[in-house]
């Protein structure tokens, strides 16, 4: 790895392994996981360049309809399929505070609603995009949140 190397790295996971849930992992315009079924967990890391620019890590939830949620006589959900991101890291320092202030979650109720945008809490109920932006060099970027 160049010394002006970073690498960004986290983890995605479904809550039901069986149900035909796909992800997607972005940094910037570059794909780096591209999952049809999430059957196990996503780890992935991407090496990046610690060049000064504005970068955008982006996880796509995808494939979830209505049949993947039980519903009672009164319209409560009983139960549902998410994905959960966890374990967001820049060279091993840890993201997850920065994930909670700055992620944002853009979704339209899988189709049930207008579109709107969150705050993201770590967890995708609906098909969407997680999205946190950032700067590089990400020393200067981290330096913000202390």
């Amino acid at each position: 790895m160049d010394d002006n190397d970073v690498i960004i790295s986290g983890c995605v996971t479904s809550t039901n392994y069986s149900a035909s849930i796909g992800a997607e992992v972005w940094v910037d315009d570059i794909c780096i996981d591209n999952i049809e079924h999430v059957t196990q967990p996503i780890n992935f890391s991407f090496k990046m360049s610690n060049d000064e620019g504005n970068h955008e890590l982006r996880v796509i939830m995808k494939h979830k309809d209505f049949a993947h949620s039980k519903f009672d006589a009164d319209g409560n959900t009983v139960s549902t399929v998410s994905l959960e991101v966890t374990d967001i890291a820049i060279d091993e320092i840890s993201l997850d505070h920065i994930m909670i202030e700055k992620s944002t979650y853009t979704h339209n109720f899988n189709g049930g609603g207008e579109q709107v945008t969150e705050r993201f809490f770590g967890t995708m109920g609906c098909n969407g995009t997680v999205s946190l932006k950032f700067t590089t060099p990400v020393y200067l970027f981290l330096l913000d949140f202390i």
